[in-house]
């Protein structure tokens, strides 16, 4: 999309360390492959049957596949990458791909490698939630009612809850709560949640103690627990100038499994233009956009990241978290998405090229949007249970090929795959293309009418996934 710079290595020269698995480890080397330069796969034994393994072989040449004992091992992959040759690592999503001391490592090693993804600096500011709203605080731009650093002051601290009660009074929230969290603890540790005011200072109390008991530190956080919301994301891309961050979009994950997981991600945020909604929805996309864009620009952001908002019924935005790393859900984004009028635009593509060193070429003005993108995830779990993960032998996995319908699976085609009890039984990304939220709602749920999924387990039960859960959410996309 834009010419080499002078100087600089041309990205076909490098080869890359893909340091993932399953669907992520796929399109991370189809878009080596479309970049033209070459990578270095890697599986474990619990992974053999993989469709990232088969594709390494099939697309990979010498050196593209290698069995390593963990994914976790960070010694064995450096030891990987020294082997072959690569000069960068791809970490894709989970696993270190937000990880600044591996980020760090990767980089001041003898044998210097690039990572792809943001500076490990830029990881470790915008990873710590605490310094991210301060900074966000900094900029004006809005965040969860609370503290934005530990309180050790305990007259400080019911200040700080009385203003967060008042917040959510003024929300209409008929169950007001505070969050009292020890601010070195972490796991659900040290958290206590105080529904009456007059009951505070001694909550706040008790979990100071605790704190210094367990954490050598009594510092304390006071937080608003916002539950009736919206989840939006803004797609922020830049290169490693950091000066012109562009963004793809926004989308709403709001269909969430009970354990907050996503399941279904539609790109844009809102459909204003379908929907009614009691506050202008236009506004809040282009308010978080541009709060989004601010924070990317002041910290010099310089690769793919994730802004993370809430949104409450009143339409107001808060800011949640920066993901620091492409995410499972990129697709649905580059799916709406056009580049000087060109579509087919790939996320990852633009990471590990951005992240080799190429300027972005081409600023917001270039960026068009069109229609409206569904992404399903394909989870092999059981809905009406908790969301439960269901583990066995998948049978058989087959849809129906439609030119506005991409599907996104290392579950190989036209043969049994026996899901790995080591790894959340992600199955597949499904995402739909449509002009509007009618035609992409009818086209989804045609898909997933479509699709057929049968297996069972050790016991001979069938198989259980989350397609009707899927199905029946599509009829509540992107209504508040």
């Amino acid at each position: 999309m834009v010419e080499k710079t002078q100087g600089l290595v041309p990205v076909n020269k490098h080869r890359i360390l893909v340091a993932n698995r399953g669907e992520i480890a796929m399109r991370i080397m189809r878009a080596c492959h479309k970049l033209g330069c070459s990578f270095t796969a890697i599986y474990t034994a619990e992974d053999t049957a993989s469709g990232h393994v088969r594709l390494a072989r099939e697309m990979g040449g010498k050196n593209s596949l290698f069995r390593v004992s963990s994914y976790h091992d960070a010694n064995e992959l450096m030891a990987v990458a020294d082997a072959t040759g690569c000069t960068a690592v791809h970490p894709g999503y989970g696993f270190f791909a937000e990880d600044f001391r591996f980020a760090r490592r990767v980089t001041k090693r003898d044998r210097q490698l690039i990572f792809i993804g943001p500076s490990w600096k830029i990881i470790r500011e915008l990873g710590d939630k605490i310094n991210t709203k301060r900074l966000a605080r900094s900029l004006d731009v809005p965040t969860v009612p609370g503290s934005d650093r530990p309180i050790y002051d305990e007259l400080e601290a019911e200040r700080i809850a009385k203003t967060v009660f008042a917040f959510q009074e003024q929300q209409g929230i008929d169950h007001p709560l505070v969050l009292v969290k020890a601010s070195a603890g972490g796991g659900g540790m040290g958290i206590e949640e105080v529904y009456d005011p007059d009951q505070f200072r001694s909550v706040y109390r008790r979990i100071r103690n605790y704190a210094l008991r367990q954490f050598k530190d009594e510092g304390v956080l006071i937080e608003q627990r916002i539950t009736d919301f919206n989840h939006l994301e803004v797609q922020i891309v830049s290169d490693r100038s950091g000066r012109s961050p562009v963004h793809f979009g926004t989308r709403n994950c709001s269909i969430q499994s009970t354990g907050r997981q996503k399941r279904l991600e539609v790109a844009p945020g809102f459909a204003a233009d379908t929907l009614t909604y009691t506050f202008d929805a236009d506004r809040v996309l282009r308010d978080i956009v541009d709060y989004s864009l601010a924070m990317a620009r002041k910290v010099g952001y310089d690769n793919v990241g994730t802004w993370e908002w809430i949104v409450t019924r009143k339409g107001d935005p808060f800011l949640m978290e920066v993901n620091t790393r492409i995410q499972v859900e990129n697709g649905v984004s580059a799916r709406i998405s056009r580049v000087r009028g060109q579509g087919d635009i790939d996320l990852i593509a633009e990471q590990i090229r951005i992240g080799l060193g190429e300027p972005l070429g081409y600023g917001q003005a270039d960026v068009t949007f069109d229609g409206l993108g569904i992404e399903y995830r394909i989870i092999a779990e059981d809905p009406n249970n908790n969301f439960t993960p269901w583990v066995g032998l998948i049978e058989r996995f087959t849809w129906k090929p439609q030119p506005w319908l991409s599907v996104l699976t290392h579950v190989p085609a036209n043969e049994p795959y026996e899901i790995p009890t080591e790894f959340d039984p992600n199955l597949a990304l499904a995402i739909v293309w449509g002009k509007d939220l009618k035609e992409a709602s009818a086209r989804g749920q045609e898909f997933l009418r479509d699709l057929q999924l049968n297996g069972h387990n050790a016991a001979g039960q069938p198989l259980q996934s989350n397609v009707d859960f899927l199905k029946a959410s599509t009829e509540r996309i992107l209504r508040f």
